[in-house]
């Protein structure tokens, strides 16, 4: 492998530099130019629950805690959050909410979490529509409380946090994405000078010759010199 000159490899990209700067400027701009006009802005907005004292049809009036209401719970979750993004659920938040979207569509923008060890649920859904992504957020969490009364018979889901509307989209950072743009404008310039010079084999000075072939240098001929002397 050839060995790379250094101080070489530094003038070069000296000599380059005006080139490195318009290129990142140009990434810049074309970053800036794809966040305003074409990057489609997205919202998020969540609700939580959380699962409570287990309350079956039974006629039971006691509103204690039980140990076993507890690991009922941790259990249900895992089953609770499938249940959440089923189709008996979705489609009726679809019809609810008159959406002209598919189940396949709405279960794609709807992310199901919980915190580990624990019976809080987070139901998150994403919308090109703040409005949307709230309404849809709060009627799932309906729909899924009542549904689940009906197929357990039992009713442990309390709201903790309704959705609220939320105005900044999170799939868009400006400054963000400006100094992302400028920097791989810049590695990608720095990259492609970076192989210009690797495979250059031209000489570029008279050390150069020295250094490779080990002769000494007798005399330089100025070649635009002879150019110019020959056109007249």
């Amino acid at each position: 492998m050839e060995e790379i000159n250094l101080k070489e490899l530094f003038d070069y990209f000296v000599s380059k530099l005006p080139i490195i700067i318009i290129v990142a400027l140009l990434a810049t701009l074309l970053g800036i130019i794809y966040g305003i006009w074409f990057q489609k802005p997205m919202y998020n907005a969540y609700t939580t629950i959380v699962l409570t004292r287990t309350d079956s049809n039974t006629g039971n009036n006691d509103s204690s805690i039980t140990q076993s209401d507890v690991l009922l719970n941790q259990n249900l979750v895992s089953t609770y959050r499938a249940i959440i993004t089923s189709k008996r659920i979705l489609n009726q938040v679809i019809n609810n909410l008159d959406l002209n979207i598919t189940t396949e569509e709405l279960e794609k923008n709807v992310s199901v979490t919980s915190e580990k060890d624990t019976e809080v649920i987070k139901i998150s859904v994403n919308s090109e529509n703040a409005t949307d992504a709230k309404d849809i957020a709060n009627e799932i969490e309906r729909v899924f409380s009542n549904e689940i009364v009906n197929i357990y018979n039992i009713k442990n889901v309390t709201i903790i946090d309704y959705a609220e509307e939320d105005n900044i989209p999170y799939n868009i950072n400006m400054p963000k994405q400006i100094i992302l743009a400028f920097l791989i404008g810049f590695i990608l310039s720095c990259a492609v000078i970076f192989v210009m010079f690797y495979f250059d084999t031209t000489v570029k000075s008279s050390d150069e010759i020295e250094n490779k072939l080990g002769l000494p240098v007798l005399g330089v001929v100025p070649i635009k010199g002879v150019s110019k002397r020959r056109n007249k």
